[in-house]
């Protein structure tokens, strides 16, 4: 067995509640440990860049998260390191983000977050500091089987992370701990309230990695100008107009501004298609539409963990989304066909991540484009 006091961790301290509880754990386990919070934007950096000084709102929320950090390394008694990949995250993740969008797609920033951010860049940095491990508050697992990193689900299945760490390499989750991983959200909790962590009653963070919660309309017409346009039904009918394709997605049914058109049913409507060359919006009525529907895609830029066990795996489109089994036939230029039973709102831009039976990940790659019955869709 290692003897853990000679090697040091250092923990990827956010301000949040399962960070905190990380860097505990590792402490009771025996390691040297040190925090170091990343700083990751910055409205008037990146204001500044595009020539727009309106976006400022998630400055004290920012600051707000670093001095939680602050006091949970001091309750902890241990150093904390303040970094900025202001720049990195910019260049690495935004761009990407805003990309996407523009191709009429919907990203998934967090994915790309801890790819380039969390377990590149902050790796780099925390190898310059001495680490021989890093940490995070993730709720997933790490087993070295044969010498080799294998990526698995973490206790918590309804908060598991694994899906936002399937773009992440191989060589980047070497020598990384997840400490919470064995522990639901609640344990998680009081383990917080035990130790009075200023974290512990903490909400969760939801929204943009890094970029916090806001109005996502208003925050993304800062960047990209929203094109007004035609919303059509199914049958040509043209509904109203939408503000911009980039503000909606498949299987979207709140905010489309179509409710109450007296002379339809009175059955919901949803995003079924976009049409990005005529800047059109395409609805159908019913949750069961089967426009909604799918049964094959294509994946590009395909991470692979570790080899596949099977090319008859467990999918999963969307975070939360439920696993389902899918087939994967791999293809030239880092692309695979995948194949599944009638799956609802699979979208482009989005990640589709591999799973075993056992719950380890694979990995996974960017859903490229959306078929049914042999037909693509207008996604």
């Amino acid at each position: 067995m290692e003897n853990k006091q000679k090697k040091k961790v250092i923990v990827g301290l956010s301000g949040g509640v399962d960070s905190s509880v990380a860097a505990k754990l590792l402490i009771d386990q025996g390691y040297e440990v040190e925090g170091m919070f990343m700083r990751n934007w910055d409205s008037f950096l990146n204001n500044d860049i595009l020539g727009n000084p309106n976006d400022i709102t998630d400055i004290c929320p920012q600051e707000k998260d670093y001095n939680d950090a602050v006091e949970v390394a001091k309750t902890l008694g241990i150093k904390l390191h303040r970094v900025d990949f202001v720049k990195e995250y910019w260049d690495n993740v935004f761009t990407y983000f805003l990309n996407e969008y523009k191709k009429g797609r919907t990203p998934n920033p967090d994915v790309m977050c801890n790819k380039y951010i969390k377990f590149d860049y902050f790796k780099k940095k925390a190898i310059e500091l001495g680490a021989d491990y890093i940490a995070m508050g993730h709720f997933a697992n790490v087993k070295i089987i044969d010498g080799i990193t294998h990526l698995y689900k973490g206790k918590d299945l309804n908060k598991d992370q694994t899906y936002f760490l399937a773009m992440t390499p191989r060589d980047k989750l070497d020598n990384a701990l997840f400490p919470v991983g064995n522990l639901t959200k609640a344990e998680v909790r009081e383990i917080a309230k035990s130790l009075n962590l200023i974290t512990a009653n903490k909400k969760d963070s939801t929204g943009i990695c890094f970029i916090g919660e806001r109005h996502f309309t208003e925050f993304l017409a800062n960047y990209l100008p929203a094109k007004e346009g035609n919303i059509i039904s199914t049958d040509g009918k043209v509904l109203g107009k939408h503000y911009g394709l980039m503000n909606y997605t498949i299987g979207q049914r709140k905010g489309i501004g179509i409710g109450g058109l007296n002379d339809e049913e009175k059955l919901p409507w949803f995003v079924v298609g976009k049409d990005l060359k005529n800047n059109v919006l395409i609805v159908g009525q019913g949750k069961e539409n089967e426009l909604l529907y799918s049964d094959s895609c294509i994946i590009e830029d395909i991470n692979l963990i570790n080899p596949l066990e099977s090319n008859d795996l467990y999918g999963k489109f969307r975070y939360r989304s439920q696993d389902v089994k899918i087939h994967v036939e791999f293809k030239e230029n880092n692309e695979a066909r995948i194949t599944y039973d009638h799956v609802k709102s699979v979208t482009p831009g989005q990640i589709l991540v591999f799973y075993g039976e056992d719950g380890e990940c694979f990995g996974g790659g960017i859903i490229k484009e959306v078929f049914y019955k042999g037909e693509k869709r207008k996604y």
